[in-house]
């Protein structure tokens, strides 16, 4: 089934995904990431985005983010675009870099945004690019190394999610590491991607029976939370789009 119109709610937690098409790679050289990496932060400076977790791989990224005011399409199409052409012009190519449509799940805060920033930070060990959780302490492409204070990047929002952990600096480093670690052996991970009660059910066939009243909000792909939470948005939406929507000229 075809994905729907973007969740856009400005203020909203997102978990987005960018992909180089047809899988090539979108990084050729730490320039390559760390231009990313400046203009993501130039983007928390200029409209108010709040980043808790990234993760850059070799033909794709990963950010779990607080949209700002410009909301998240306008926001992820300047990062992008302004990505995109510094690339082609530096290694000298042309055409599309990204998969015309990166993916992003609205997320429910209180039960998934620490889930997802340990399933995020966690990728480059998924994949075998570090060796456990002492290189990845060090590694620059993700921002675990600034949430166990190897590094400081002052677009992180580090104390947002470490106060997640305690109050005290240095207890609360030592307690979201050992979370990260416990979450090294899990994997895989289909319950964090959106939609996870369509898969449950075995997929959208199974499903389309129950796409009724209440029912229907909880199989939405585009959202990671709970019915309640994904009713809640919906309803935010249409009454969104009943207040935008133009009126009909009278006659």
């Amino acid at each position: 089934m075809p994905r729907g119109p973007r969740l856009d709610i400005p203020g909203a937690l997102h978990h987005v995904m960018v992909r180089g098409i047809d899988r090539q790679k979108i990084f050729l050289s730490d320039a390559d990431r760390n231009d990313l990496l400046y203009r993501l932060g130039e983007a928390v400076l200029r409209w108010g985005l709040r980043v808790y977790a990234w993760a850059l791989m070799s033909n794709h990224f990963h950010i779990l983010l607080r949209s700002g005011s410009e909301g998240l399409s306008t926001t992820m199409r300047r990062l992008l675009t302004g990505y995109a052409v510094r690339f082609n012009r530096g290694h000298r190519r042309w055409g599309h870099l990204f998969q015309n449509r990166y993916k992003s799940i609205l997320v429910e805060e209180d039960s998934y945004l620490l889930e997802l920033v340990r399933y995020i930070h966690l990728n480059p060990v998924r994949v075998g690019a570090v060796n456990g959780l002492e290189d990845l302490d060090q590694y620059p492409w993700t921002g675990h190394s600034a949430l166990v204070g190897v590094v400081n990047r002052e677009w992180q929002d580090v104390d947002f999610v470490l106060g997640q952990f305690g109050r005290v600096a240095g207890e609360a480093r030592a307690r979201y590491r050992e979370f990260v670690a416990s979450g090294v052996e899990q994997g895989h991970r289909e319950d964090l991607q959106g939609g996870g009660l369509v898969r449950s059910m075995g997929g959208w066939d199974r499903v389309l029976v129950l796409r009724r009243g209440r029912e229907r909000w909880a199989y939405d792909e585009r959202v990671l939370g709970s019915s309640e939470f994904i009713e809640g948005i919906w309803k935010e939406v249409e009454r969104a789009e009943s207040t935008t929507a133009p009126r009909t000229p009278p006659t």
